[in-house]
């Protein structure tokens, strides 16, 4: 494997311009940088970026001769390093997407209204921990959990309360949700349905990246063999019945959060991509059939240029691997989308308010990077759900980049740039270590059975953790810059201590009004449709939620075919 920190080769066939500019370089180091460096020595002997990648002093035409002219590109075309859309922000701006979520359908109902009335042109929905994990609210391990960390949803008659007033069909829904996912979907189908939506209206996502729970976020119920069939059933469903919906988003954000390094947030998504794209394959289903709406999600880390690097990077990577490995012809299923989000784990309590500036940074860098969609944090999210103060400035903070800054009237406004493109090189060329190294080693599947993802997030997070410990990592306020004796008087969303009642109130309503018998049939059905892995096992768990089945009933049901997942714990 070569090393990924790097620079790329200088071209052996650079012309007399490139030797003549070696020279120039050469000379400018040995005699003006070196005078100046014995008067005043820079701050440190090596800089690198977040992710360990060396940073030169300077950038030239030299570090850019190795990378091809159409690697670099222009926006639109293959392989979009400088964009998936040839005209990108100058058309519209990405979707501004603040993800909401706690209390009741109804509370979450009320804060998506807020953001929709102050400009937020995407709907984001975050899901408490039950509904996260399959189990009903009234279920023992709920307890104390019950819209807390999101919102709380057991049933349609949930979904239908969420959603109340808001059309589908003029605004995009992402649902931050994994191991039951599909569950999610068949309720947003099924009232589509009774709404009498065209399903092929809806936009939207369900996040449903169950490989990166696995390796980072923790998240399962089941076996990774029947979790993945559940993601393959998801994606051929939509890429039938729902053309303009996304039915994954292959996931970064979340091994970053663990503590991975940018690089392995980037190339971890292309191996799990690999995976659900040999899955669909399997049914027979052409990769053109269902790329075009595969989408990812990443986060935007506090390495300005390292981050847009990333995002171009893995634009280009992506399009090489849609079209050399799996025989892509359709420019759409070769064009990578993403949402991102700020890092929510570079947001300190201590000097809480500054939390602002490092937000509208990573923002920013997303935009350059080409996003999509983009979710702001609040500044108290390192101690609470965002207030709606919180969550109005977030917003504000992305309507100020769109519309103020300039930053959106230019295509890939730093392509070109001789740091951005050589980092950008460098990415690519380690991602496509790591996916190699994966391959050789027997595939996605088998390294996360043997923990060998698990193993490279733990390792770069404890090295992470020391540099932060000896002050290497700067982190303002926590490390640098500290304010003695601090006092947080910021007002904090309140936890209503109702909401648990309310909700298994309604749950206890529905199981006593609904047609028992048509449920318990149902879920037989769902036994076997979960017994043969040639079937989809989407319609019938519409056919479930629609007949007023839980989200417990569903995955307490699949347990006894499926069994549960235990993880091979590493040291």
């Amino acid at each position: 494997m070569n090393d990924p920190t790097q620079s790329p080769p200088v071209d052996g066939g650079a012309g007399n311009g490139d030797a003549a500019l070696r020279a120039t370089v050469d000379a400018w180091e040995r005699d003006e940088v070196a005078r100046f460096i014995a008067k005043a020595p820079e701050r440190r002997a090596q800089f690198t970026t977040l992710g360990g990648f060396p940073v030169k002093r300077t950038y030239t035409a030299l570090d850019v001769a190795s990378t091809p002219a159409e690697d670099i590109g222009l926006p639109g075309q293959f392989p979009y390093t400088r964009g998936p859309y040839p005209t990108m922000y100058r058309g519209r701006t990405w979707t501004m997407r603040q993800i909401a979520g706690f209390g009741t359908a109804e509370d979450t109902n009320g804060r998506f209204k807020y953001l929709i009335a102050n400009g937020q042109t995407g709907l984001s929905t975050d899901f408490d921990m039950p509904t996260l994990m399959g189990y009903d609210s009234d279920h023992p391990m709920s307890d104390g959990e019950v819209g807390r960390e999101g919102v709380a949803v057991d049933t349609l008659a949930d979904m239908e309360r969420l959603f109340d007033g808001i059309d589908l069909t003029k605004i995009s829904v992402s649902m931050t949700i994994n191991p039951s996912a599909w569950i999610l979907l068949a309720m947003y189908v099924a009232l589509a349905r009774r709404r009498g939506y065209d399903l092929h209206q809806l936009s939207g996502t369900i996040q449903a990246d169950i490989l990166k729970e696995y390796q980072a976020q923790k998240e399962w119920i089941y076996p990774i063999a029947p979790s993945v069939r559940i993601v393959r059933d998801c994606i051929t469903y939509c890429a039938q019945h729902m053309k303009r919906y996304n039915p994954i988003n292959i996931s970064g954000y979340h091994v970053s959060e663990a503590g991975g390094s940018p690089l392995d947030e980037v190339a971890f998504t292309m191996c799990n991509l690999i995976t659900y794209v040999e899955e669909v394959q399997k049914t027979g289903m052409h990769v053109d059939e269902f790329a075009p709406r595969l989408a990812f999600f990443y986060v935007c880390q506090a390495d300005f240029f390292e981050e847009i690097a990333k995002f171009r990077a893995v634009r280009r990577v992506y399009a090489k691997i849609m079209r050399d490995r799996f025989g892509a012809a359709n420019p759409e299923s070769m064009r990578l989308r993403f949402h991102c989000q700020t890092a929510a784990a570079s947001l300190t309590k201590p000097q809480y308010e500054i939390n602002v500036v490092r937000t509208g940074l990573q923002a920013l860098a997303a935009v350059l990077g080409g996003a999509q969609s983009l979710h702001t944090n609040g500044k108290d999210e390192a101690f609470a759900i965002p207030t709606e103060e919180a969550m109005r400035i977030a917003l504000r903070t992305q309507q100020i980049i769109a519309d103020e800054s300039g930053v959106a009237d230019v295509v890939d406004p730093l392509g070109g740039s001789y740091f951005v493109e050589s980092l950008t090189t460098q990415y690519e060329r380690a991602i496509f270590d790591v996916i190699d190294e994966v391959d050789r080693r027997g595939g996605t599947i088998k390294l996360t059975e043997e923990s060998w993802f698990q193993r490279r997030i733990a390792d770069f997070a404890y090295d992470t953790a020391l540099k932060k410990a000896d002050g290497e990592k700067p982190v303002i306020g926590v490390n640098k810059y500290v304010m003695e004796a601090e006092r947080f008087d910021l007002e904090l969303h309140p936890y209503d201590v109702s909401t648990a009642a309310r909700q298994i109130a309604g749950l206890n309503k529905l199981r006593a009004e609904r047609d028992n018998a048509r449920v318990a049939a149902l879920l037989e059905e769902l036994v076997a449709v979960a017994g043969d892995s040639a079937q989809n096992i989407m319609p019938v768990t519409i056919a479930l939620v629609d007949a007023g089945a839980t989200m417990g009933d569903i995955v307490e049901k699949l347990k006894t075919v499926w069994g549960t997942y235990r993880e091979r714990p590493i040291f």
